[in-house]
């Protein structure tokens, strides 16, 4: 038996696996001015922007699972959850600014997650 909750969770991980992983290739691939193929090209088969969108897939699976227990109402804004561990993950290890703003979205965030919880 699949236990949603652990799917739910799976699924968050591997959306945050899955932007981290795309920032660091896109930081591999640096910034981009204008569209162009060759662009797309080197954007989509570079291996941390491949993995990244690899791992959303597999959230995805994970995520289908979990809906098909749970209320959505309450799985999705779960969701939020990762954008606390990109900003904290991002600020720890890729040495991104963490602001005073910043950290009181992140705790507003969390108490609506609590509030979703109870």
């Amino acid at each position: 038996m699949i236990n949603p909750m652990f799917m739910l969770f799976f699924a968050i991980f591997c959306s945050v696996a899955g932007q981290i992983l795309m920032k660091i290739g896109m930081d591999q691939v640096g910034g981009i001015d204008q569209f162009s193929l060759p662009l797309l090209t080197q954007m989509l088969f570079n291996p941390f922007v491949f993995s990244g969108i690899a791992s959303y897939g597999v959230g995805f699976i994970a995520y289908l699972f979990a809906l098909s227990k749970l209320d959505q109402s309450f799985a999705y804004p779960m969701f939020s959850l990762g954008y606390v561990l990109v900003a904290v993950f991002n600020w720890v290890f890729l040495h991104e600014p963490f602001s005073a703003t910043r950290l009181a979205g992140v705790i507003v965030i969390v108490f609506g997650v609590w509030l979703l919880g109870r």
